[in-house]
């Protein structure tokens, strides 16, 4: 078993990033639905001889924990596309972003992000997020799956990086 790193998060700059995605509504029994939207996407972006240019990911854009949460499973292109129907195209916005790499399975990723948002309010770090009637909302709040479950089915070696936008200063 991979031991996990030492917890290093870090703020950098990303740059805009176009990508297409499929939108879910989902409680956290059903989050599941998520992540079963990805190969919507791969084929779609397939059948029209478009490449990814970086890893999958979840953009968590609004959460409320004990009712729903509104999540896009996506994938980054290089320019914009036009999506089918049921799926959307958008773009994750330039800005600084606190990052932190979780090597493991993906439930030790509540820990993980527990951890990065409050190492964030230790050095008073705001989100560029806020509260919202259906829960909280973020502008862009991502789980980049670096890992190819293809390639590598344990999933206690994965890579996921966590990158959640701060608010401009």
């Amino acid at each position: 078993m991979t031991q996990q790193p030492q917890f290093a998060p870090a703020v950098v700059e990303r740059p805009e990033q176009h990508y297409v995605a499929a939108r879910e509504v989902v409680t956290m029994e059903t989050i599941g639905r998520v992540a079963d939207r990805l190969p919507d996407v791969f084929g779609f972006l397939g059948a029209r001889g478009v490449e990814p240019v970086d890893a999958p990911f979840f953009k968590y854009d609004v959460i409320d924990m004990a009712r729903r949460l509104e999540i896009e499973a996506g994938v980054p292109v290089a320019a914009p596309v036009e999506p089918a129907p049921g799926l959307i195209a958008g773009v994750l916005p330039a800005g600084r972003y606190a990052t932190v790499t979780h090597v493991g399975h993906p439930d030790g990723l509540v820990d993980v992000t527990a951890a990065l948002l409050e190492w964030a309010a230790d050095r008073n770090l705001v989100w560029d997020a806020w509260d919202a009637p259906e829960g909280h909302a973020w502008r862009c709040r991502l789980e980049i799956y670096r890992t190819d479950p293809a390639t590598e089915p344990d999933m206690n070696r994965w890579e996921t990086q966590l990158a959640f936008r701060l608010a401009d200063a």
